[in-house]
């Protein structure tokens, strides 16, 4: 699967996932896999994904989702959530909207999710 087959008939969130992809572009270049449910971005480790609400739950969802995998847990209040599926590994859940989403707050996580991803 690709991108462009993942995001079919949802421009929206292509959009959303095109600026994602810009942000982490800007750090470095990753892996990145497009399967049924998400695309990840990966290093040696996969830091992050996205993957749209609207496949799994019924009325209104934002487009898409970006989840990163950090070292602790960040207390923002932008998360949509935040849970600790491994000791030391936090999966934050953050709702995108629009392209403006993607601040310097975000790219400030995306490179600590990079970063983290290293080993």
């Amino acid at each position: 699967m690709t991108p462009a087959t993942f995001f079919a008939g949802n421009p929206q969130a292509r959009r959303l996932y095109t600026a994602v992809r810009r942000a982490i572009g800007e750090i470095g270049q990753p892996t990145v896999k497009a399967t049924k449910s998400q695309i990840a971005f990966r290093r040696a480790r996969t830091f992050a994904w996205v993957w749209m609400p609207g496949q799994y739950l019924k009325g209104k969802t934002a487009p898409l989702v970006l989840t990163l995998s950090l070292p602790d847990r960040d207390r923002s209040r932008r998360w949509k959530e935040v849970v600790e599926p491994a000791p030391g590994r936090f999966t934050h859940h953050l709702e995108l909207n629009e392209t403006g989403d993607i601040d310097a707050q975000v790219k400030k996580w995306l490179r600590k999710a990079w970063q983290s991803a290293d080993s």
